[in-house]
């Protein structure tokens, strides 16, 4: 049985930042709009950490019970490591959903019921990413679906049910969270080249090889740098986000130096890292402009 330590790292620690940093991103266009709302902002942390939560373990689930982590060089899998059974596996993914359908529920009623179905997309894309007969993830729109979801919909959405309304300063958030949280799953899926062919994963990495996946991740997070000197025209303070530089080039060095294998697993963390400081560092001058 997988030990308690264990469980946690299933759950994927490194990928948290994917989903605090859009809470905080689109808190701080709706503060930038005068509208912030914390209940509703803690509201929105608690759908996005579920979700992050239960879509990895719903990952662990799907590709554990298809095989395709049975060869890894990743961080932990329950499943492909024996180490959890399927089921209790899927149990995990189910309660982590449930979670968050209830706060998104929550949010769609006190903000606009049409939320309700937004919700419901998310939680289908969640699952459908590496589950059900033909996922989305095995076909190379893993990095669409994490820029529309950790990216647009997560930003967005968390200014809109504070200050019901979006507006230029949110979309140029969104853009560069997505770029980010593409980015962390560009350098997994980087990484995880050689197996995914093997097993018939056809990610996007897969799709461009691995020079060109290379140079997708060094795009992806140059455009969040970019974006930051776009948001100087509401504040100059916005420079701010420009302290994510060192982080992002420390996470850029592995990828640029081209290693592999388990000498990509910092990248995961440190883009994240990346993306959690340039949140805070732009977000603040935006919410006390």
């Amino acid at each position: 049985m997988a030990s308690f330590a264990q469980w946690i790292e299933g759950a994927r620690p490194r990928t948290l930042p994917n989903a605090v940093s859009p809470v905080i991103a689109g808190t701080g266009a709706a503060a930038w709009l005068d509208a912030a709302v914390w209940w509703k902002a803690l509201l929105a942390l608690a759908v996005s950490l579920a979700l992050i939560v239960g879509v990895n373990f719903a990952n662990d689930y799907s590709d554990g019970i298809r095989g395709t982590d049975d060869v890894r060089s990743g961080p932990l899998r329950l499943v492909g490591s024996k180490l959890a059974s399927p089921r209790a596996v899927l149990t995990a993914a189910i309660v982590s959903l449930a979670v968050g359908a209830v706060a998104g529920l929550a949010l769609a009623v006190t903000s606009a019921p049409w939320l309700i179905a937004v919700g419901a997309v998310c939680i289908a894309g969640a699952w459908l990413y590496t589950g059900g007969k033909k996922p989305y993830g095995y076909q190379g729109l893993g990095e669409v679906a994490v820029f529309i979801f950790f990216g647009l919909v997560a930003v967005l959405g968390t200014q809109y049910v504070q200050a019901l309304r979006v507006d230029w300063v949110g979309l140029v958030l969104a853009v560069a969270m997505g770029s980010l949280s593409s980015a962390v799953l560009v350098a997994n899926n980087l990484r995880d080249i050689p197996t995914d062919a093997q097993t018939g994963k056809i990610t996007l990495a897969v799709r461009l090889g691995d020079v060109r996946t290379r140079v997708l991740f060094q795009v992806l997070v140059g455009v969040a740098m970019v974006l930051t000197l776009v948001l100087m025209l509401a504040t100059p303070w916005a420079a701010a986000g420009l302290v994510a530089l060192p982080l992002a080039a420390r996470a850029a060095a592995p990828v640029r130096r081209g290693l592999g294998g388990k000498d990509l697993i910092p990248v995961l963390r440190d883009t994240g890292l990346t993306m959690l400081v340039w949140a805070l560092a732009v977000s603040i001058p935006l919410a006390f402009h």
